[in-house]
């Protein structure tokens, strides 16, 4: 036998590693084109360059390969040649001559690894105080995303302030917020969308050295949880309730949104909406997100407890909790 409650009142790391390639021609700029796999190797990560032309026919022609000034390999066609990208701020300096019929020519590739951080924080984002964990986006939230480049030049290693950004959001320039010392990114999570990806070229003011990174940010969806609220001590946050909660007397259910937006769960913009038996439940204390019940006494039954919260200038932002209560 089922009986209703009475209600006794009413803040990636993700580390990337980049390199800044220059290609000097001694001839003619377009007669080879270079092509690096991958585009950005990280530092002692194997790196292969291929040489290829529309113009000549490298395939017939002497290529030979030097690395720091030391030959390593030549031979007929020999367009392409592994090496071994250095360290961090080092450099290694790649030169492919190619002995055409009109005379050699120089290719010289500078492989120069940096490493970029990318952070990011969902900033309106909740989840409550002492949580370990990191607070998540959800659809149409805003993100931050900084950068942290380490660029080693013969001067020592440049100043995030002192760079310029190329910040691309989906591999969509975002000019607004791109420029010199823009070294965050602010942007709302797509609702269309699992999730987005944020990319970024910083590079120095002469154009020398750049380093570049880029991150799969992915949204989720808010939930809520139960904790009991006890009157001497406040939440409970070792245990949330489970889905049959069992209660013998009056007590308090505290609901807790994880990753809603806005930070400010008491914002007006986020409505609160308690069931119990599907019956609506109106609280007219402040804390909409405390649930006060009692038991009749003498009675004994199970009954539905949900609570729907859904955002009023965000339409596809809702979260939902439904717990059995025994008493």
């Amino acid at each position: 036998m089922k009986f209703r409650f009475l209600l006794l009142s009413s803040i990636s790391i993700l580390a990337i590693f980049a390199v800044s390639v220059s290609l000097v021609n001694a001839q003619s700029a377009n007669d080879v084109l270079v092509n690096m796999a991958p585009d950005n190797p990280a530092p002692y990560e194997n790196t292969t360059i291929t040489l290829n032309s529309f113009v000549s026919d490298l395939d017939s022609v002497l290529i030979s390969w030097s690395v720091n000034g030391k030959t390593i390999t030549s031979a007929i066609g020999k367009k392409s040649f592994s090496t071994t990208a250095p360290a961090a701020g080092s450099e290694t300096i790649v030169v492919a001559t190619v002995s055409l019929p009109s005379g050699p020519m120089n290719v010289k590739i500078t492989i120069k690894p940096s490493v970029m951080v990318l952070l990011w924080q969902a900033v309106d984002s909740y989840v409550p105080s002492f949580y370990k964990g990191k607070a998540l986006p959800t659809e149409s939230s805003k993100v931050k995303v900084v950068a942290m480049p380490e660029v080693k030049t013969s001067s020592g290693i440049v100043s995030p302030q002192n760079m310029t950004y190329a910040w691309k959001k989906d591999y969509t320039p975002g000019v607004d917020g791109s420029g010199y010392g823009k070294n965050f990114f602010l942007y709302s999570s797509d609702y269309l969308e699992d999730s987005n990806n944020i990319s970024v070229v910083a590079s120095t003011v002469d154009q020398q050295s750049s380093s570049d990174a880029s991150i799969d940010i992915a949204t989720s969806e808010p939930k809520i949880l139960f904790y009991k609220n006890d009157t001497n001590i406040g939440t409970i946050w070792q245990n949330s309730l489970p889905d049959t909660h069992k209660i013998q007397g009056p007590e308090v259910v505290e609901a807790i949104p994880y990753f809603i937006s806005p930070k400010e769960i008491r914002n007006p913009e986020l409505v609160w909406s308690w069931f119990i038996n599907d019956d609506p439940v109106y609280l007219t204390t402040f804390r909409q997100d405390l649930m006060p019940l009692s038991v009749p006494q003498g009675t004994h039954g199970t009954s539905k407890l949900r609570l729907d919260i859904s955002n009023d200038n965000k339409i596809f932002e809702a979260a939902s909790k439904e717990i059995n209560v025994e008493f």
